[in-house]
């Protein structure tokens, strides 16, 4: 009978246990927890906090009575254990409730215990309105400190997954809230355009964020900046990071690795062979980089578990170790990281590349569409991909995937490219946001088309000082651009090619990156050679401006948008639309907007009156007789060619296609 004991009971320690009994019946499996509870949901702690989670017992995924019952494993918890004997294979334990001391033997040992919060050593860090997050009991003392305290004004310090779940949570409750992060921007493992997504989500919702600045003091009802700011808070959240346990694999002269965790080899076993280790304690390979790395992750470490349960028993199933795969959601905002960042690839010394696309998650004439962003980071030479980032607030999940799957499979951005991705007009496109970014990177590549990523914007500009031209409509262009820019309109740009000097460098951008590849290709087909696009347009500019900022260019941003909790999108923009009237005077010419609502709300023709496509043939009857002189048009000319169309049919004699929006301000 194999003795197994398993020291920690939540993640990689309750998994190790149930795939240990899966694989031997006979195996006599003890599990330890210093803490009250096993096996319960971490990840969701925040969102009970929120109100997302509506029941407590849902977290609690098993207890030591239904994990003996199930798996016939002995639980015991609120239980140490404090020495551990190599020589004789054995462990002490302490009951920290009853002080008993006893003594089990093992033949093999796993230790699960992950890590605990940092908690820095700031004055005020022990008073009773400051908290961490890590177990059922912490998020117990949380929502009952909210509940009877009442508190109006909240700090959480720290913008990591932990510190951004529970920025939302405070909000949904009710509280004012402040985040502070050391870093430059929030969600440092990730590239600042990324969680420039993120923090324009936040303050959409009026969080305050201070990011490049710490806590230095803690008081009853305020907390200290070292910029010397003060905050008002009757609520603190310490969420800094955490710190794996490795006390007793320390005084067990078990090695630790290069990056702090506990050392093991590629079947978890650390320099014990009889011992062996999983989760949040230990260090693995990066599997792109090779680097030694500490992946703190419910993903990894359950999996973790599983490998050591079996390798315990014999097997020679060895770890690959991990990508750091990782996504959020802060209020309806998602964002995620796989793989490297282009910092981090370059700091290694690959020749490394990155791209990004904003592109419709599903048809754009499906109701519901939004924009999601993906970026590619790739080797420049041979095309291989080594990260990704996705964000935006619907289908950031399924292309995460695919990045991360690509990474582990060593795909490059030829087979992105190239791949069949499910399609139908209410799941995606006929070419997904991961084909165009690839598309995108493959033009880059080439030089076919080159762009500049907003993350090296600053540096470039300084070394080409190019002619900077926004190629959207006037409309978009003064409600935001790069100051000093050049508004042309993609369906001008032929008319004002004379006024390009041809031996200039040029930078393009639009909203999105895709008119501004357009308009680069025009430019070097009528000679223009040095011209480059940024990569992500003006999106990728704003996501920018709210993280990090800009020092060598100014970006002027539109106005933010204020955000409340439970507000439909939808029914917001709803409230806005009203029909427009037709005037009383049936004699004078009239022009009309073909276009959706929505797209006449963000700017149309001087008096144009909006009647869409779709309502003409309804309204037909408030246009008055059939010779009055009628101007059509729509965003491109389509839709108003077919509505020129609609009305010659139905006897209308003096209706012109005005043609796209840029075309008709032209004509003023």
């Amino acid at each position: 009978m194999e003795k197994i004991i398993i020291v920690g009971g939540v993640a990689a320690g309750a998994t190790a246990a149930a795939k240990v009994r899966r694989l031997s019946s006979t195996a006599a499996i003890t599990m330890f927890e210093a803490g009250n509870d096993i096996s319960f949901a971490n990840c969701g702690l925040p969102y009970y906090i929120g109100g997302d989670i509506k029941s407590r017992s849902k977290l609690i995924l098993q207890s030591p009575e239904s994990f003996k019952e199930q798996y016939k494993v002995d639980v015991h918890v609120n239980t140490r254990v404090t020495n551990i004997d190599r020589y004789n294979k054995n462990v002490t334990t302490l009951n920290i409730r009853t002080g008993e001391i006893n003594y089990f033997k093992y033949d093999k040992l796993l230790l699960a215990q992950g890590g605990r919060p940092v908690i820095p050593n700031i004055e005020g860090a022990n008073l009773d309105h400051v908290f961490t997050l890590w177990t059922l009991n912490d998020m117990d003392n949380i929502h009952r400190h909210i509940e009877e305290r009442a508190p109006k004004n909240a700090v959480v310090v720290g913008g990591g997954f932990i510190g951004l779940e529970m920025v939302e949570a405070l909000v949904k409750r009710g509280l004012n809230v402040h985040l502070v992060e050391m870093m430059p921007h929030v969600m440092s493992v990730m590239d600042a355009e990324t969680a420039g997504f993120i923090e324009h989500e936040m303050l959409s919702y009026g969080v305050n964020i201070h990011t490049g600045k710490g806590v230095t003091a803690i008081s009853s009802k305020s907390v200290k900046l070292n910029d010397g700011t003060i905050i008002n808070a009757d609520m603190v959240l310490m969420s800094i990071g955490v710190r794996p346990t490795l006390q007793l694999a320390k005084e067990a002269g078990l090695d630790i690795g290069e990056s702090g965790g506990l050392l093991v080899n590629e079947y978890l076993q650390t320099s014990d062979e009889h011992i062996y280790a999983a989760g949040d304690m230990i260090e693995v390979e990066n599997r792109v980089s090779g680097r030694m790395v500490r992946i703190p992750l419910a993903g990894p470490a359950n999996r973790q578990g599983r490998i050591a349960a079996e390798n315990m028993l014999g097997g020679k199933h060895a770890y690959i170790g991990a990508m750091g795969t990782s996504i959020l959601r802060v209020f309806e905002a998602v964002a995620g990281i796989t793989g490297l960042s282009l910092k981090q690839a370059r700091a290694l010394g690959l020749p490394a590349d990155s791209v990004v696309i904003h592109k419709e998650h599903h048809t754009s004439y499906y109701p519901g569409a939004e924009n999601v962003s993906v970026m590619l980071i790739y080797n420049s030479e041979t095309g291989e991909v080594l990260g990704g980032q996705t964000a935006g607030y619907k289908g950031a999940d399924r292309r995460l995937d695919v990045i991360a799957t690509a990474v582990a499979g060593n795909l490059t951005i030829h087979d992105l490219a190239d791949i069949d991705y499910a399609y139908s007009p209410p799941l995606g496109t006929a070419n997904d946001a991961i084909n165009m970014a690839a598309f995108v990177a493959e033009n880059n590549k080439s030089r076919y088309s080159s762009s500049i990523t907003v993350g090296e914007l600053d540096q470039w500009i300084v070394d080409h000082n190019p002619i900077v031209i926004d190629v959207r409509d006037v409309f978009e262009f003064k409600k935001g651009n790069i100051s000093g820019a050049y508004n042309v309109p993609l369906e001008m740009l032929y008319n004002d090619l004379k006024a390009i000097p041809k031996e200039s460098c040029v930078l393009v951008y639009d909203e999105t990156g895709k008119k501004g590849h357009q308009a680069l290709r025009i430019l070097k087909s009528m000679g223009v050679e040095d011209v480059y696009n940024i990569s992500g347009g003006f999106i990728s500019l704003q996501r920018q401006a709210y993280a990090v900022g800009f020092q060598n260019i100014h970006v002027n941003l539109p106005e933010l948008e204020n955000k409340k909790i439970n507000e439909g999108k939808g029914e917001k923009v709803a409230d806005n639309i009203k029909e427009t009237s037709i005037s009383a005077n049936l004699n004078t010419p009239l022009v009309i907007d073909v276009r959706t609502p929505v797209e006449f709300m963000g700017g149309a023709y001087p008096n144009a009156i909006n009647i869409s496509l779709d309502e003409l043939e309804r309204r037909v009857n408030e246009l008055g007789d059939k010779d009055r002189e009628i101007t059509l048009y729509c965003a491109s000319g389509a839709r108003s060619a077919y509505a020129q169309q609609m009305l010659i049919q139905m006897g209308f004699t003096n209706v012109e296609n005005g043609g796209g929006l840029m075309n008709m301000m032209r004509r003023k």
